[in-house]
C-alpha cells in the first residue's frame, strides 16, 4: 500500500462507520412518525429475512401515522408480526390490505432512555473510527519500515489520518446531537 491508498482506505472505512451510525439513528423512535422507524425491520418472507422497504411502500400520514402498503397482499400478516416482535415498540393495525401504525408521543422517561441509546451508538461509532485510525497508523509504520516512505512522510501521513479521524468524529457527534435534540423536543 502506498500513502494515497492508505488514506483512501482509511477515509472509506471511517465514512462507513459514520453511515452505519446514521442508519441506526434513523431507526430510533422520536415523537414523530418517519418511514425510517420500520424500513429496516426484517420480515420472514418466503423463508428469507427481507426489509419492509423492499416489500412495501411506506408513507407517513398526518405526521403521527405510518401507512404500509405491501406489494404482495399475502405478506400483510408477516409484516404485522415482524413489527409486533421488533424493538420499535409500536402496534400495527391491519385491514387486510394496508397496515397502519400510530406513533404515540413519548414519555419523558422513554425520551431519556432513547437519548442514552443514541449516546451509546455514537460512542460505538467513535470507537470504530479510532480503530480505523489505528489501522491506518499501522499501515503508515509498515510502509516506512519497508522503505516505502521517509519518517517525515510517515509522520505527515499519520497527521492526515488524525485529521480524518477528527472530521469523522465531528460527523458522528453532529448526527448524535441532532438525534438527541429531535428525541427530547415535544
Amino acid at each position: 500500500m502506498d500513502q494515497d491508498e492508505i488514506l483512501l482506505d482509511t477515509e472509506e472505512r471511517m465514512e462507513k462507520a459514520a453511515e452505519v451510525l446514521h442508519g441506526q439513528l434513523q431507526g430510533i423512535r422520536t415523537g414523530r412518525a418517519t418511514p425510517g422507524l420500520v424500513d429496516s425491520i426484517r420480515v420472514d418472507y418466503y423463508g428469507s429475512q427481507t426489509p419492509i422497504k423492499q416489500m412495501a411502500s411506506v408513507t407517513v400520514q398526518e405526521g403521527k401515522q405510518i401507512v404500509i402498503r405491501p406489494f404482495d397482499a399475502t405478506a400483510v400478516s408477516n409484516i404485522v408480526k415482524a413489527i409486533q416482535t421488533s424493538e420499535v415498540g409500536l402496534t400495527p393495525n391491519s385491514d387486510g390490505r394496508l397496515i397502519r401504525v400510530n406513533v404515540p408521543p413519548l414519555s419523558t422517561e422513554r425520551r431519556r432512555q432513547l437519548a442514552s441509546r443514541v449516546k451509546e451508538l455514537a460512542e460505538e461509532a467513535r470507537v470504530a473510527i479510532r480503530n480505523v485510525r489505528r489501522d491506518g497508523n499501522k499501515h503508515a509504520d509498515t510502509l516506512q519500515k519497508d522503505k516505502g516512505c521517509t519518517e517525515d512522510e510517515r509522520d505527515q501521513l499519520k497527521e492526515q489520518v488524525q485529521n480524518l479521524t477528527k472530521t469523522y468524529e465531528g460527523k458522528v457527534n453532529a448526527f448524535a446531537e441532532s438525534k438527541e435534540k429531535e428525541i427530547m423536543e415535544d
